[in-house]
């Protein structure tokens, strides 16, 4: 296993453990099962493992596997508060002590702020006390190093990245989402600061695993001995400025060969055959989509706050990731939707500044009425609507 420092100087294994896809029996994970791919990553050099409160029966089983293994001194927790459904510090300090219950353990190595989409729902925690909080679980070692997970885009991203002296940060990142949500820029930023960065979503939930045959025909043809998702691996570990990658492994089979991956691809190791190949499988992957927009984002900022190349990435997925339009605007309906002011196509006022600036020659606004039409069907109006009503209280 190839080892990364964070920013204190600790080692933590290229790639880790994403605890939020376990076999289940009925509705509870199997526990027999995860024990043994859990202490088999660990066996193989993993020391990075990331769950959260809301992920169902996660933290319980992760912290009996480590307590009754007694490997809780080989592996780093990562683990995240729920602010979305917290008001008071009361909650934030019950929530907090309970994680610990459930992961018998009495400190937290990496705690993460869980899916900020926007800059408001920090400052509501710094109203409540929330940087006091820190500081006194930092210094009594409750807590190791604080971050944050994000689902928003980019502009949003680098405010947060600016609001507090962050430890660490999570992002969804990987060859197809590299101008979306915080992005390659978002990343850059963030090593600019010395934040260290860990990526979720690495594979965009097996969707670079299971890609078009003309792409894989692509990948046979190219001499290279990859799998698919070695190669989406590979390309995000030749990335120096990203600490560690998270895989939701549940089988011993994909964690022998992610941990054969992560035991051999060095930062810089790609060349420009491998790269070439990437390239030639995201066009092959982005054939279906609905608008050729790059994601150069020479359209923003839009003067009415609309997430234009955003909008469109979620419009194209919704094609290229056949069968999945419900996850899709899903997805869209958190990372665009969720902000204190939404990011929807509703608000462009058709003033055409976009399309000044596109080097596509896009008819951004005619576009950005079809988009907002599929991802936003009227029962989905409704639906965030109400959930906009709850998270805003």
């Amino acid at each position: 296993m190839i080892y990364r420092s964070d920013r204190y100087g600790n080692q933590v294994s290229q790639l880790g453990f994403g605890c939020m896809r376990f076999t289940r029996k009925g509705s509870a994970i199997d526990y027999e099962k995860a024990e043994r791919e859990i202490l088999l990553a660990i066996e193989r050099g993993v020391n990075y493992f990331d769950t959260a409160y809301i992920y169902s029966g996660s933290e319980v089983l992760l912290g009996r596997v480590l307590d009754e293994n007694h490997c809780r001194d080989k592996v780093r927790i990562a683990t995240k508060l729920p602010h979305y459904m917290l008001r008071s510090m009361k909650a934030i300090n019950k929530t907090f002590d309970e994680e610990l219950s459930r992961l018998r353990t009495d400190h937290i190595d990496y705690y993460l702020m869980h899916m900020f989409t926007d800059i408001t729902e920090w400052e509501k925690l710094e109203k409540l006390g929330i940087r006091e909080w820190i500081d006194e679980h930092k210094a009594d070692g409750r807590i190791g190093q604080i971050g944050f997970s994000y689902h928003g885009d980019t502009a949003m991203f680098l405010r947060l990245l600016d609001a507090y002296d962050w430890d660490f940060c999570q992002i969804q990142y990987n060859y197809l989402d590299e101008t979306s949500q915080a992005g390659r820029e978002g990343l850059m930023a963030a090593a600019k600061k010395n934040i260290p960065v860990v990526i979720m979503e690495p594979l965009r939930g097996g969707k670079l695993v299971n890609i078009p045959a003309k792409a894989k025909q692509l990948l046979q043809e190219s001499g290279r001995d990859y799998t698919p998702a070695e190669l989406g691996l590979r390309w995000l570990w030749d990335q120096q400025e990203i600490l560690c990658v998270l895989s939701g492994m549940n089988s011993s089979e994909m964690i022998e060969e992610n941990c054969r991956i992560a035991s051999a691809m060095e930062p810089g190791a790609m060349d420009e055959t491998d790269r070439a190949l990437i390239s030639g499988i995201r066009k092959i992957i982005r054939e279906k989509e609905r608008v050729g927009c790059t994601g150069c984002r020479y359209c923003m900022p839009c003067p009415q706050g609309v997430d234009i190349p955003g909008i469109f990435h979620y419009w194209n997925l919704m094609y290229i990731e056949e069968g999945k339009k419900f996850s899709v605007r899903f997805e869209f309906a958190r990372n665009v939707g969720m902000t204190k002011e939404p990011a929807f196509a509703s608000r462009c006022v058709g003033c055409g500044l976009c399309e000044q600036h596109c080097p596509q020659k896009l008819p951004i606004r005619e576009l950005l009425k079809k988009a907002d039409k599929e991802l936003r069907p009227l029962p989905y109006r409704i639906g965030l609507g109400i959930a906009r009503k709850y998270l805003s209280r």
